[in-house]
């Protein structure tokens, strides 16, 4: 009788999607059958609550599994899913990266929650994924884990204090990706310019991608996930300035554009220092784009707040936003101050993405008539240096970088 394989959901982050890829290799190895595993995300108290109708959707789709839940909700609220009666196993975010908690689910022998205090983690996951992702790209974890304490923000609380992975390690696993023949590495962390605060000597971020593109010249591209603009370090500017191969496109963590929001969200950087970081990437990397993530109607935002965060987008020349509808996370000190009417949100929100998708216009717009090198991502989509969706006509092969003329621009996309 053929071994039935574990189901697995995620729910969130991408780094919650790069762990959900070693949680399977884990359970496979450690022989887990036909269980389902829900990996949640506790960001906002509507996560939570979609990782609970997620736990009973599966549970009713799959009658008599065991079903296993993990993950930021799962090790900030444990005693919640434990009291669900479809929930077998609770497990935390250490532990759910351990080989031998899957071996004690696989065997019957771990206890319903196995969630210790993450406060008390001091490694990173030890279980490194080669490849995951895509054939066109792979993501490799440099970092886990906040020192910070925004007001709006339960995440520290669910992932730890900051740990790095030290940078042989990532050179190792980056030169065995490249070896596999990805053209281009994702780097992905909870703060990902805190990497190296732990480790001896006390590197820079910055210092890890100098190396990356030093001792891994065969590597065609290194592309950055999410950063805190406020913590980036010379090493960095400079690899910006001058490495091709680290791809003009920087996901911001800005949140807000008005001071004294930033100072009630507890964030280190303000208005201008959003504004002066874009002007010196631009300046010293012309043509460079920027995502960021704003929050909508964070708590005692008014209207002149709110038009502050609407006007970064022009400021900071912002192209991809994440908006964020602020909704109250229980436990974080926002949660307690005075609140924006959910209307008022919802239309600020609505606001701000119609800010976001004209700047996407703008940039397709600017685009057309270039040259660019598109990393195919599917026969027929793949995407340019500034990580920007081109549809072609004529097949291509997936994982190969095609350099590819504009053609044209419909809805969010590029034509070539």
């Amino acid at each position: 009788m053929d071994r039935v394989a574990p189901k697995f959901s995620t729910l969130g982050c991408r780094l919650n999607a790069y762990e959900t890829e070693a949680m399977k290799d884990l359970a496979n190895r450690a022989g887990l059958e036909g269980a389902v595993v829900v990996n949640t995300c506790a960001v906002t108290a509507e996560a939570v609550r979609k990782a609970k109708r997620e736990v009973r959707r599966l549970a009713r789709e799959n009658p008599g599994a065991p079903v296993i839940v993990t993950g930021c909700a799962a090790q900030i609220e444990p005693e919640t899913f434990a009291a669900m009666p479809e929930v077998t196993s609770v497990i935390g975010n250490a532990e759910k990266m351990r080989p031998e908690t899957w071996v004690g689910l696989a065997t019957g022998k771990t206890e319903p929650v196995k969630v210790d205090d993450i406060m008390s983690v001091e490694e990173t996951a030890g279980h490194l994924i080669d490849g995951f992702g895509s054939r066109s790209r792979a993501y490799v974890q440099v970092q886990n884990g906040c020192d910070h304490r925004c007001t709006f923000c339960i995440i520290p609380y669910g992932r730890g204090n900051s740990r790095s992975v030290p940078a042989g390690v990532v050179v190792e696993q980056i030169r065995r990706l490249a070896a596999q023949g990805y053209n281009e590495v994702v780097l992905t962390g909870v703060d990902l310019t805190s990497w190296g605060a732990d480790l001896p000597g006390a590197p820079r971020f910055g210092d890890l991608v100098m190396r990356i593109l030093k001792l891994v010249p065969e590597l065609p591209r290194l592309r950055i996930s999410s950063i805190d603009s406020i913590e980036v370090d010379e090493s960095l500017m400079r690899a910006i300035a001058e490495e091709e191969r680290l791809m003009p496109h920087l996901h911001l963590s800005l949140q807000a554009g008005d001071d004294m929001i930033l100072k009630r969200m507890k964030r280190r950087h303000l208005r201008g220092d959003a504004i002066r970081f874009t002007e010196e990437a631009r300046r010293l990397r012309p043509g460079i784009t920027f995502g960021a993530d704003i929050i909508a109607g964070f708590p005692t935002e008014t209207e002149a707040m709110f038009e502050n965060s609407l006007k970064l987008v022009e400021d900071c020349d912002l192209t991809w936003l994440h908006v964020f509808p602020y909704s109250p996370r229980p436990g974080t000190p926002a949660a307690r101050m005075p609140q924006v009417h959910g209307a008022a949100i919802k239309e600020r929100a609505a606001r701000l993405r119609a800010g976001g998708e004209a700047a996407v216009q703008r940039h397709l717009a600017a685009q057309v008539g270039t040259e660019r090198q598109v990393l195919m991502e599917t026969p027929h989509m793949g995407r340019t240096e500034h990580f920007t969706e081109v549809r072609v006509a004529e097949p291509r092969a997936v994982g190969q970088i095609v350099p590819l003329r504009i053609t044209g621009a419909a809805g969010t996309e590029l034509t070539a």
